[in-house]
């Protein structure tokens, strides 16, 4: 069964709250996003396996530990990109594979625009990266083409989360593991007021992940 981890990490919870202010320039917020990215990687592959291997150091011949298994970067595009450097920078043997989703503002479903995945699976270990896991829409579409294309393991990667969008992805692939730096109170209800903002929003959360890293907002 999988498993829904929020950190304690000190560092974790110090960069989140600078990710959070509505200050923060793009240039930061993308370095953040990268840092608290390598941090949640380290935590998410705790339990990769290992084999043993020969190594010779400088005075003598031992044994070391290596990976047993291979891994791949899956980010939703377009906010997830933003995610891939910082786990790169633990694993920069990764392979990447681009999936392009965006919600609609009206249905709040996800709608798939773009699929780079090869002929077939190449990895043993899959990790979904999305900054922001809200409706959980475009992370349980992921994981289904993941899963169609032959993926066994595989893990969810997100700086914040919503309890909305967490019992839906626990729900739909109750298999899957799902690594986030904190879990929020609740997504924003459709607008009454022209000045209400729109529906499907982390709360307190940090506004749009993708706006904010690309300026665009």
């Amino acid at each position: 069964m999988g498993k829904v981890v929020q950190s304690d990490h000190p560092l974790i919870q110090h960069k989140i709250t600078l990710l959070r202010d509505k200050d923060t320039e793009p240039k930061k917020f993308r370095a953040l996003v990268r840092e608290v990215s390598t941090l949640l990687a380290y935590e998410a592959t705790l339990d990769v396996p290992l084999v043993d291997v020969p190594v010779e150091t400088p005075l003598a011949t031992t044994t070391g530990k290596e990976m047993a298994e291979r891994i791949g970067l899956v980010p939703i595009l377009r906010a997830g990109l933003g995610m891939v450097e910082g786990v790169w920078d633990l694993l920069p043997a990764a392979e990447v594979w681009h999936i392009g989703l965006y919600r609609d503002h009206k249905t709040l479903q996800p709608v798939e625009y773009y699929n780079k995945l090869p002929s077939y699976p190449t990895v043993q270990l899959c990790l979904i990266v999305d900054p922001m896991l809200a409706t959980g829409g475009s992370v349980e579409a992921t994981i289904d083409i993941l899963k169609r294309w032959g993926a066994k393991r595989i893990k969810v990667l997100s700086i914040i989360a919503a309890p909305e969008g967490i019992a839906r992805v626990t729900s739909a692939h109750p298999d899957v593991d799902i690594h986030v730096g904190v879990i929020d109170d609740h997504l924003t209800p459709e607008p009454i007021g022209p000045d209400d903002p729109p529906a499907g929003y982390i709360v307190p959360g940090l506004g749009d992940a993708g706006d904010r890293q690309f300026g665009t907002g």
